[in-house]
C-alpha cells in the first residue's frame, strides 16, 4: 500500500524545502563567480517564504490549494500536466490567518514586483543598490523561521559574515546608491513603490537593513579583531557617529513647485522663462515626468521637480543662445 503522508511530515518537508532554498540564495549571493546574483537571489528567497507559509497553513489545517467549492466537495485548480495549483507568495501573505508583520510584507511584496520587472531583462546593477533589502528578507526569513516552527530549525548557525576581497570606501558607497546605472523600467519601479510607503515604513528595519560602518583605529592587541562591532545607541560614540552621519545624510530631496522651478532659471538669467510656456513646453519635450527619469515625484496629485530638473533646464536654456534671455 502507499504511505499515506500526514500533515506532520508534509510540514517537516515543506520546513526543510524553504531551509535549502534560503540558504541557496545566500549561497548564491555571496559567491564571486557569480555575476547573476539578484535575479537568482529573489527567485529563490521567494520560494522559501512559500515553502514557509505553506508549512505554517498546514500545521494550522487551512487549505493553501486553489479550488471551487461545489455542495459536496472542492474542485480543485490544475495546471495543464494535472498537479494541484498551491498558492503563490502573494496569495499566501493576503491571507487573513497570515502571520507576517506589514514592514516584512512590504519587503517581500517588493521583491515579488521587482522579480515581475527583472524575469525578462538582466541587470547587474542592483546588487549593490537593493542589498539591504535582501538581507532584511533574509534576516526576516530566519526570524519567522524560529518564531513560526521553534529555534531549533535557525539558520544562523550555519552562517556568517562573508570576507571580502575589498575595502569598502566612501566612493564605492556613493556609487553603489546611485540609481543612473539601473534600466528606467527599474528606476520607475523602485521609485513607484518608495512613494507608496509612509516614512516609518521606508525606514522599518524589516524593509531594507541598513548599517553604518565607521572604521575602527586602535592602539593595542585585542581591540579589533571582529569585522563588525556593535555599540550602544545611547553611548557618546554612536552619538558623535549619528551626528556626522546626518550631516552629510540627505534624508529628503528638496522639492520644488513650477514656480520656484521658473523662478530659479530666472536667476541664471534667463529672463523669458515663463511657467505657462516656456517651462511646460520644456518639460513635454524632455518627456520629464516620466518617474523613470527621476526629474520630479507626485505628491498628493501635485508634481514637484527635484533640482535635478532645474540644472537640465539651466543647461537647455543655455544651450539655446538667446531664445530664453
Amino acid at each position: 500500500m502507499a504511505r499515506i503522508r500526514t500533515i506532520g511530515s508534509v510540514k517537516a518537508d515543506l520546513i526543510t524545502k524553504a531551509k535549502e532554498a534560503a540558504l541557496c540564495a545566500v549561497k548564491v549571493f555571496n559567491d564571486p563567480l557569480i555575476q547573476f546574483k539578484s535575479e537568482a537571489f529573489i527567485v529563490l528567497i521567494v520560494i522559501a517564504w512559500t515553502y514557509l507559509l505553506h508549512a505554517y497553513y498546514r500545521s494550522l489545517g487551512i487549505d493553501y490549494r486553489y479550488f471551487k467549492q461545489s455542495t459536496k466537495r472542492k474542485k480543485f485548480a490544475k495546471t495543464k500536466h494535472g498537479a494541484k495549483k498551491h498558492w503563490e507568495l502573494e496569495r499566501c501573505l493576503e491571507d487573513l490567518a497570515c502571520p507576517i508583520d506589514p514592514d516584512t510584507k512590504n519587503n517581500l511584496n517588493f521583491l515579488i514586483g521587482l522579480r515581475h520587472e527583472i524575469e525578462h531583462q538582466m541587470t547587474r546593477s542592483l546588487d549593490n543598490y537593493l542589498s539591504g533589502r535582501y538581507q532584511a528578507a533574509v534576516l526576516n526569513f530566519n526570524q519567522y523561521l524560529k518564531d513560526l516552527f521553534g529555534a531549533r530549525h535557525r539558520l544562523d548557525i550555519y552562517l556568517t559574515y562573508s570576507i571580502q576581497f575589498v575595502e569598502l570606501t566612501g566612493e564605492q558607497l556613493q556609487q553603489a546608491e546611485t540609481p543612473e546605472s539601473l534600466p528606467p523600467n527599474l528606476r520607475a519601479y523602485i521609485q513607484s513603490f518608495d512613494e507608496s510607503l509612509t516614512s516609518e515604513e521606508y525606514n522599518a528595519e524589516r524593509f531594507s537593513f541598513r548599517l553604518l560602518f565607521s572604521k575602527k583605529l586602535v592602539n593595542r592587541p585585542g581591540q579589533a579583531d571582529r569585522v563588525i562591532e556593535f555599540i550602544d545607541p545611547s553611548s557618546d560614540l554612536a552619538e558623535t557617529i549619528d551626528k556626522k552621519y546626518w550631516v552629510k545624510k540627505e534624508v529628503e530631496r528638496p522639492k520644488f513647485l513650477p514656480s520656484e522651478v521658473v523662478a530659479k532659471v530666472k536667476d541664471a538669467g534667463f529672463l523669458n522663462f515663463r511657467v505657462n510656456r516656456e517651462h511646460i513646453d520644456m518639460w513635454k519635450s524632455e518627456d520629464a515626468k516620466n518617474p523613470g527619469k527621476g526629474y520630479g515625484v507626485k505628491v498628493a496629485r501635485t508634481w514637484y521637480w527635484y533640482e535635478t530638473w532645474i540644472n537640465h533646464c539651466i543647461d537647455l536654456c543655455t544651450s539655446a543662445g538667446d531664445k530664453y534671455k
